[in-house]
């Protein structure tokens, strides 16, 4: 897929990993929209982007939504929607399953993880495909898809549950969304990203950063967004990578906690 001239979508684009691929597109001329919440920062993100860059509110969970981001996303002579890089999702909770006293962890927090990062990206996923599946084919596609797991869908740690369970289910559907949607020539992707120097990560002690950076076996250092938005790139544009998990991680296994 040539990403000049071609619309795409980012999910989670107000800050980290989708503000760094946002940007990334812009660079290689394509015509971005980004969304994210309504109280994020999507509308400054967007307008320090430049080069067109609109942002378009949206909670990933609600169908209305993201419709509304996908219409606009071709709106006023805007090119084809051929490109969606979801990036939206939340963190774990860190629970263990039991607590100190045998309590047994909140299933509703659980349920909230899940609903966020695998139900909310199965309805980025098909309201993706069905805007693309009106385009008309270049180049033997209608467009591709890229979803963002992580590396706790293979070595989770303590406490990971919900985020792990999420994440691993992100990884075990790709497959099966590239073999469903191979009929409409559109292609789905997903990134696995290690320890990255994101907000969330922005958050923890010096110290702490440093012991997660000096863990990872080459490069020593934390991830870089714009390495993700690279990867973002390269999965978009290579027509046959198709049903692949990328883990993008410098070779880290992460330890049980």
């Amino acid at each position: 897929m040539k990403i000049a001239d071609t619309s795409v979508v980012v999910t989670g684009g107000a800050s980290g990993l989708g503000a760094a691929t946002a940007a990334h597109l812009v660079r290689d001329g394509a015509a971005v929209t980004i969304t994210d919440l309504p109280g994020s920062d999507g509308a400054a993100t967007a307008a320090a982007l430049g080069g067109g860059v609109q942002f378009v509110p949206a909670d990933i969970r609600e169908d209305d939504g993201l419709r509304e981001v996908f219409a606009a996303a071709t709106a006023d002579g805007r090119p084809p929607l051929r490109g969606v890089v979801h990036c939206a999702g939340r963190g774990g909770d860190r629970l263990r399953i039991l607590d100190r006293d045998g309590k047994p962890a909140d299933v509703d927090r659980f349920r909230e993880v899940l609903e966020i990062n695998l139900v909310g990206t199965y309805t980025v996923l098909r309201l993706a495909a069905e805007a693309m599946a009106r385009n008309e084919p270049v180049d033997g596609e209608r467009g591709a898809i890229v979803l963002t797991a992580s590396v706790a869908a293979f070595d989770g740690q303590i406490g990971q549950t919900s985020y792990s369970a999420s994440k691993g289910a992100v990884h075990a559907m790709t497959i099966v969304a590239a073999r469903d949607l191979a009929s409409r020539l559109i292609r789905v992707n997903t990134i696995a990203p290690g320890v990255f120097d994101t907000p969330m990560l922005a958050r923890l002690r010096e110290d702490i950063r440093a012991d997660l950076a000096a863990g990872v076996p080459h490069p020593k250092r934390l991830g870089d967004p714009a390495d993700y938005a690279h990867m973002a790139a390269t999965l978009l544009e290579n027509g046959y990578v198709n049903g692949e998990t990328i883990r993008l991680d410098g070779a880290i296994r992460m330890p049980p906690r």
